[in-house]
């Protein structure tokens, strides 16, 4: 039975490539799933803005800053 590396090195360089972005991908992946549960320390950041807007007026300028820095 043939191990991984020598189907891989059976393939032609492009599918070899691919094979190794693949592998990158996984390894991604798995590094995100590691990070632990996200944190909400930014909770109540914006806080001193609630008297000047709704929440979703400030939704909307808050995409109107992010589209900005584009």
């Amino acid at each position: 039975m043939k191990t991984l590396e020598d189907k891989i090195q059976e393939l032609p360089p492009e599918l070899r490539q691919e094979v190794s972005d693949f592998v990158e991908f996984l390894l991604e992946k798995r590094r995100r799933k590691s990070l632990g549960k996200p944190r909400f320390d930014w909770a109540g950041a914006l806080r001193d803005l609630r008297e000047q807007y709704t929440s979703v007026e400030l939704q909307h300028k808050i995409l109107e800053w992010r589209i900005g820095d584009r």
